[in-house]
């Protein structure tokens, strides 16, 4: 090979990198401004956090396997991500939960992820639900793989813990939440000593664990349906009910003395959670829920619990606002630890008029039995039916016009039927395929706000949230559809895709392999785990799922002009709203797909099939300047591995399709020195 011509690619080949990034991030580019979080008044600091939940262990008997820690995790993770909570940006919560939570992955997350993401004003939570162990007068938190006759090699030290969170961490605030057996050994408060290496005197650290270092951890159904009982009531107590002063603000003292209490009196002193009063901020930030805020003087300090018996199964319970559970006729739902006070309560049943909303006063240190009663089926006025019947018609013939046929329709039923979830859900999915994603979202609420257990509205209204690039409200809407069914398709689908958008790629990963093996025909499920599984260093494993994709979406072109994708969950987030039809959303997938194939061929250094695909995806989108830049590089590439010029003229060819189409690019001042340090060899034309 000629000295000048490998002079000359070296400095072409190492630009892949940039091309990847903007590729990478090509579906996010057009998110309007108006999609991102609101501004708030009060000041909250950027959050990290880890979520550990293991219920059922790897190398331990059944005797010692769990009910609740999963559940758990469920439960903080929603609570971390609200914003009448936490207020955490969903891709900033990592979750390890089962078989994830294994020693590697958990080193990973608290010695790597952590320190790299966490910077001096931020604020880190690491969450752990499951067994801790003391073994040589160490302590230990259990991951999943965790084998008793190898403690010190399978256990995660907490003098480990210690020095991460102690030293590598740095952030302005730092929280530790460990419900785990002798999790009281992290910070006990007889004896301060103990892994003393988790205060950092230049840093604020709270440590709340669930009980002292000789005392167990408590799970039982009597706390919120199935919970940790230390996990429930900070839950709770994030959620508002620690915000004894109503400011709107959870500080760490008040979640502190709310959780010791509570969980003291809740095990008759069997339990006693502990933290260090003297290694944190008292005033520590830890959630922010504006609609706890009044000018009332502060409640008692003792809370009381509501108990919620049902007349049927599958009743959900609604206390603030909040969904506190799911309740059957045979088993009540208790809900310990709430302030004293009025609290509005509502129980909901698809296809039933609601139990309330109602007021119900909580007495300090009383317990209180509310039934409900799920009376009355709802009736559905005749003429709003028929409205509904004929706009389904139009509605499922697809296209534009019939599209506004059936909204108008949609609406006339509403109208005659206020109540009638379905017709507003259908109406949203209307608006949304004529492309007004304001009206859709105004209908999508309305659904929900008629029946707030009607989760394929709630999955829809996330898949348009995912299109106008609000990815959090989309993740929060979806995580109450997976709290209620783990298993749901549809939902978990477009997890993989918000979390995929959002660089969580371990989630997209789990997400879309649920989402798979419930439905094993869902192409775009397959697409997403291939970019997921690509952006996570796994090409060879991509492959087949980008393969998957285009075989079961290889219909005719026609067709997909018909498609609903906002109805059958198949919206792929990429400004639909500026498209002509929905052709181009099928368009547009299946040249990323084949995008994804030439990335991953080329990364495995199969440059002539990287080629090959990346052809293919200008088939769909010829005016695609990142797969003319990536198709620059390959050839250069190839150039490069052959010792041959022949190659250049089509790289050089690329590289001037990408600055034609868009001048602006980063790639397009990469593409120019290219050109020029290519023309040095051949001529380009």
């Amino acid at each position: 090979m000629p000295t000048k011509l490998l002079a000359v690619l070296l400095v072409i080949a190492p630009l892949w990198a940039a091309a990847q990034q903007q590729r990478d991030l090509r579906v996010e580019k057009d998110v309007p401004a108006a999609a991102q979080a609101q501004p708030k008044t009060q000041a909250i600091p950027r959050g990290y956090a880890l979520v550990v939940g293991i219920a059922a262990y790897k190398n331990l008997p059944e005797k010692f396997q769990l009910h609740y820690p999963e559940r758990d995790a469920e439960a903080m993770y929603s609570v971390l991500i609200s914003p009448e909570g936490g207020n955490f940006p969903a891709e900033n919560v990592h979750r390890l939960t089962g078989a994830r939570a294994t020693l590697s992955n958990l080193r990973h997350e608290l010695e790597d992820w952590l320190p790299n993401a966490a910077k001096e004003d931020d604020r880190v939570v690491i969450y752990f639900a499951g067994h801790g162990f003391v073994f040589g007068g160490k302590a230990y938190l259990a991951p999943y793989d965790f084998d008793v006759n190898r403690v010190s090699a399978t256990g995660y030290a907490m003098d480990d813990l210690g020095a991460v969170i102690g030293g590598k961490i740095k952030a302005k605030w730092k929280v530790l939440f460990a419900d785990a057996c002798h999790s009281g050994a992290i910070a006990p408060e007889d004896n301060q000593q103990i892994n003393g290496t988790l205060l950092n005197l230049n840093r604020s650290l709270f440590a709340l664990t669930a009980s002292r270092d000789r005392e167990q951890s408590f799970e039982s159904p009597d706390w919120g349906g199935g919970h940790g009982i230390f996990t429930y009531y900070v839950v709770q107590g994030m959620q508002g009910s620690a915000d004894e002063n109503h400011d709107g603000i959870v500080t760490a003292d008040e979640l502190a003395e709310y959780v010791h209490r509570n969980v003291r009196e809740a095990t008759g002193g069997k339990q006693n959670p502990t933290s260090d009063r003297s290694s944190f901020d008292p005033n520590m930030l830890l959630a922010y829920v504006p609609a706890t805020a009044s000018a009332a003087a502060p409640p008692p300090p003792k809370n009381g619990t509501l108990i919620f018996e049902v007349n049927m199964d599958g009743v959900e319970i609604f206390v603030d606002g909040n969904s506190v559970g799911v309740v059957n006729k045979q088993t009540p739902l208790r809900l310990p630890g709430l302030a004293p006070g009025t609290h509005t309560v509502k129980a909901v049943k698809m296809g039933y008029e609601p139990d309330g909303p109602r007021d119900e006063v909580v007495y300090p240190g009383q317990e209180r039995t509310i039934t409900v009663r799920i009376l009355i089926p709802r009736h559905r006025n005749k003429a709003a039916v028929e409205q509904f019947d004929k706009a389904l018609e139009f509605y499922n013939k697809g296209y534009a016009e019939n599209y506004r046929k059936a909204a108008e329709l949609f609406q006339k039923a509403l109208d005659a039927d206020p109540a009638y979830s379905q017709a507003a859900l259908y109406l949203a999915r209307a608006e949304s395929a004529l492309f007004e994603p304001d009206k859709a979202e105004t209908y999508f609420r309305k659904a929900i706000e008629i029946d707030p257990d009607y989760l394929e509205a709630r999955s829809s209204f996330a898949g348009l949230l995912l299109d106008t690039g609000n990815l959090d409200e989309a993740v929060r809407q979806l995580t109450v559809v997976v709290t209620r069914d783990r298993n749901d398709g549809t939902a978990n689908y477009l997890l993989a895709e918000a979390f995929r958008r959002k660089g969580d790629y371990a989630q997209a990963i789990d997400a879309a392999r649920i989402a798979i093996r419930m439905v094993p025909t869902n192409a775009e499920a397959h697409f997403w785990l291939a970019d997921s599984l690509r952006l996570n260093g796994q090409f060879q494993d991509s492959k087949p799922e980008y393969e998957a994709y285009l075989r079961l979406s290889d219909f005719d072109s026609k067709l997909a002009g018909k498609l609903n994708y906002y109805a059958l969950g198949f919206l792929i987030g990429m400004g639909k709203k500026k498209r002509a039809a929905q052709t181009d959303i099928w368009k547009d997938l299946r040249s990323l797909a084949y995008f994804g194939l030439c990335d991953s061929e080329r990364k495995l250094k199969n440059f002539a099939a990287a080629i090959g695909y990346c052809q293919r995806s200008l088939a769909y989108d010829p005016d695609d300047p990142y797969v003319h830049y990536a198709l620059g590089l390959c050839y250069s590439r190839q150039a490069q591995e052959t010792g041959s010029v022949a190659s250049l003229p089509a790289a050089c060819k690329h590289f001037q399709a990408t600055v034609a189409l868009n001048p602006d690019l980063a790639e397009s001042d990469y593409a120019r020195k290219n050109i020029a340090s290519i023309s040095t060899l051949v001529a380009c034309q």
